[in-house]
């Protein structure tokens, strides 16, 4: 297994290569929402991007060649991510794909990827089960991030009736019934659940609603990105206290709320204030290239960073940009970055660290609890070991 130590080189590094680049640059699209819901994040996750791949040609790049952006708006939604996919595969014929996207976005570019054969390293937490052969997946499913805010809501305030809020669309309507199942098993109870379309705003409704039902706790999932910012004002607005636990919030939008953001629960395998030397040296690097324009770095922008590492390593394990070698070795590589050791083994996905967190009142997270590698479960068996 070949152990990639991101940051500086320490330990073994991606390959120098020569000191002048010897052939064409190394082309990676990324699709992101730059409009459209996830426009509040899609600023860091270009950060994110732009300093991975600074960091790895500064080094000599990947087999003597430099590592080259391709940034596509995806719209946050279907249409625009076939449009984005379709330019990045066939018209700027990319060699690897890293996106952070909305499930909507990467539902409507896989068929694309499949057809165009193009490794894609998915960036973003989800609802799991999403299996192509062209795809790995770096970040967190159900499985790894429901239990620590259900079972947080249960010992801590004897939450015993939950109450579900969601975007109506794929992410949300999978995490939501996953959690429903868990919640029942262990012998709690869902009074409410209700779905806004993604690109809703006016949540006084379901507020309106979550108030009649009366429970213990409430969980949401929205699309992320502005979403949550609507929702959270129009609950603390509505005077809504109960506990609450965010599946889609991450640290940079939690920053942009300010106090309204304040006590929400998160569960995330990043948080910037991890102690470790690897995640303070990336803090340290994206302050120093970005300085006072530098975003958060949050649970959506760090994987990004990460796969581009992880991308460049299975390149340099291949020997080559040869799609097919190059998918085979993503799930041999391992990452250790700021959110320390990952490898996509388990099924094209990865076990992962995770974090039970709660908002401050200057939007940032204090870490509660942590949960080292936690499984994905099953995901995509056919692609089992």
């Amino acid at each position: 297994m070949n152990l990639i130590n991101l940051l500086f080189g320490i330990g073994v590094g991606v390959s120098l290569g020569a000191s002048a680049y010897a052939a064409d640059p190394i082309k990676i699209g990324i699709p992101v929402g730059l409009s459209g819901a996830n426009s509040v994040v899609a600023p860091s996750v270009v950060q994110a991007s732009e300093l991975a791949v600074e960091e790895i040609n500064s080094k000599g790049g990947v087999l003597g060649r430099s590592l080259q952006l391709e940034i596509a708006d995806d719209g946050s939604g279907a249409q625009g991510a076939q449009r984005a996919y379709d330019s990045l595969v066939f018209q700027k014929e990319v060699d690897g794909i890293v996106a952070m996207e909305t499930t909507a976005a990467r539902n409507a570019g896989l068929p694309i990827v499949n057809r165009g054969r193009v490794p894609l390293i998915y960036t973003s937490f989800y609802e799991g089960r999403s299996c192509s052969p062209w795809m790995y997946i770096n970040a967190w499913v159900p499985e790894q991030q429901v239990a620590p805010i259900v079972d947080q809501f249960m010992s801590e305030y004897d939450a015993k009736k939950f109450f579900l809020i969601g975007s109506d669309y794929a992410f949300g309507r999978g995490m939501l019934n996953f959690t429903r199942e868990y919640v029942e098993s262990k012998g709690g109870t869902v009074v409410g659940e209700s779905y806004l379309p993604i690109d809703g705003s006016d949540w006084t409704a379901i507020i309106s609603q979550l108030r009649s039902a009366n429970p213990d706790a409430l969980i949401t999932s929205t699309s992320g990105g502005a979403p949550n910012v609507t929702l959270t004002r129009q609950l603390r607005a509505a005077g809504v206290t109960i506990p609450y636990g965010n599946y889609a919030v991450d640290e940079g939008t939690a920053k942009s709320m300010g106090e309204d953001a304040e006590g929400i629960y998160i569960a995330a395998s990043y948080i910037s204030s991890i102690d470790t030397p690897e995640n303070k040296k990336f803090l340290e690097a994206v302050e120093k290239k970005f300085g006072d324009d530098a975003k958060t770095p949050n649970e959506l922008s760090v994987p990004q960073y990460e796969a581009i590492y992880a991308y460049a390593a299975a390149v340099e394990k291949a020997g080559s940009t040869n799609p097919v070698d190059v998918i085979d070795a993503l799930g041999e590589v391992t990452v250790d970055g700021p959110r320390g050791a990952i490898t996509m083994d388990k099924q094209h996905h990865a076990a992962l660290t995770m974090y039970l967190g709660r908002v401050t009142g200057d939007g940032s997270v204090e870490v509660v609890r942590s949960f080292e590698n936690v499984d994905p479960g099953e995901q995509c068996p056919q692609f089992a070991n």
